[in-house]
């Protein structure tokens, strides 16, 4: 369980304040370069020539990455220190974008998504959540921990929405300038690596006491068997994910309505907003029922409703369903976040949200090919019914299994 959770007293509120708004406007700066990125990636990759094949083989390279990538930094975080990790990514996520930009060919751009930072889902799956999860949680109380969260959370959502919307920017160009949309895709991942060279600026200036922490010589020790069965659990529920991430879902709208990039840029739109919205109502929500069953019981229904959309053969009705679900289905990320920095002592945060993480990567690596192969052979949806299923069986197994596990303030008012 968590030790003590007390913020750092070399730390004053107004060192705290400005880190947590740096946190939040560099989450804000790489969810609008995601939001984007994750619309345009199928469009730009069709216009490179690649099958549905080779763009699910893509995103699985970027979350497979992903994955390996932040196991090891957040094994090593507390003795490296955050903001030198964070600094370092935001390099990293620069020459990502540079490199999508130049190259044209599959198995270079798949080399390319193994080792960089692109992500194609619409929540964050990136080496940057559990660096920015350790320093967030670390610099505030355990009562502000959820609602931190929720903050977060809420900025990354509307970042993105507002990133989905900008990936109609190459086709509003087209009617406007008679440009070809495949002709700016690229400047659109210069974009991308601009934003990220602009993160690591506001990275370098979080508080250096926000960075390394004393810690347990093993990177988890009483929290380990917490840890790693909620990092299972996690993993199960990510798997199902892979076969929907936003760049296989728009793919599959692109397939099955013939909707544009700019189309369906808006219905992402609305649909992030909702999530973003949804944020704040899960941080009151989880202070009434508590954190666990918050995640279930929002979690739940959301999956119910991505089991109908398949068989929504109207246009109207499907987006009428993925509004729905997105008022719903993102809840669980700031209350999921929170729980895991409340079951876990303070140094092994950085571990822990690690570990929780990468099976999340890697588990939905393998979706997002299956998805491209599937809707390969038929665009009537199969992965929305996979991912629907998976999930469910998640829900309820969470449910038995941690719902007696309390966070600390919810101990306290038990």
């Amino acid at each position: 369980m968590a030790g003590d959770t007390r913020i750092p007293s070399s730390l004053d509120s107004r060192t705290l304040s400005s880190a947590v708004r740096r946190l939040l406007l560099a989450r804000g700066l790489r969810a609008f370069a995601d939001g984007f990125v994750s619309l345009l990636l199928p469009a730009h990759l069709l216009g490179l020539g690649l099958s549905p094949l080779q763009v699910g083989a893509i995103a699985t390279g970027t979350l497979l990455g992903s994955g390996a990538l932040t196991l090891c930094v957040g094994l090593r975080a507390n003795r490296i220190g955050t903001r030198t990790l964070l600094t370092a990514a935001a390099g990293l996520m620069c020459a990502t974008g540079l490199g999508f930009a130049a190259i044209t060919s599959f198995w270079p751009l798949l080399v390319v998504a193994v080792v960089g930072t692109l992500n194609p889902s619409s929540g964050d799956v990136s080496v940057f959540l559990p660096l920015e999860h350790a320093v967030l949680a670390r610099v505030v109380t355990d009562r502000e921990r959820t609602g931190a969260f929720a903050r977060y959370s809420l900025v990354g959502a509307l970042a993105a929405a507002l990133g989905a919307l900008a990936a109609g920017a190459p086709e509003l160009a087209h009617q406007w300038l008679g440009v070809a949309p495949r002709v700016l895709y690229p400047w659109m991942f210069v974009l991308y690596a601009t934003l990220g060279l602009l993160a690591g600026v506001i990275y370098r200036r979080l508080p250096a006491a926000g960075a390394a922490q004393a810690g347990p010589t093993a990177p988890l020790e009483q929290s380990r068997r917490v840890v790693y069965t909620l990092a299972a659990l996690f993993g199960l529920d990510a798997f199902g994910g892979g076969f929907i991430v936003q760049s296989l879902l728009a793919l599959w709208l692109f397939e099955r309505f013939q909707l544009s990039v700019a189309a369906a840029g808006t219905i992402f739109f609305w649909t992030g907003l909702l999530s973003a919205l949804s944020y704040l109502v899960a941080a009151r929500i989880a202070r009434r029922i508590g954190l666990v069953n918050t995640m279930v019981f929002t979690h739940l229904p959301a999956n119910l409703l991505l089991l109908l959309l398949p068989f929504a053969s109207d246009l109207g009705w499907v987006i009428a369903l993925l509004l729905a679900r997105s008022a719903l289905s993102q809840m669980d990320v700031p209350t999921r976040s929170s729980y895991v920095m409340a079951v876990v002592s303070p140094a092994e945060r950085p571990a822990a949200a690690s570990i929780t993480s990468v099976p999340r990567s890697l588990a939905s690596a393998l979706g997002p090919l299956l998805a491209g192969y599937l809707l390969g052979l038929s665009p009537f949806g199969w992965p929305l019914i996979v991912a629907g299923g998976l999930k469910i069986v998640y829900d309820f197994l969470l449910l038995a299994t941690f719902r007696a596990v309390r966070p600390p303030e919810e101990a306290s008012s038990a």
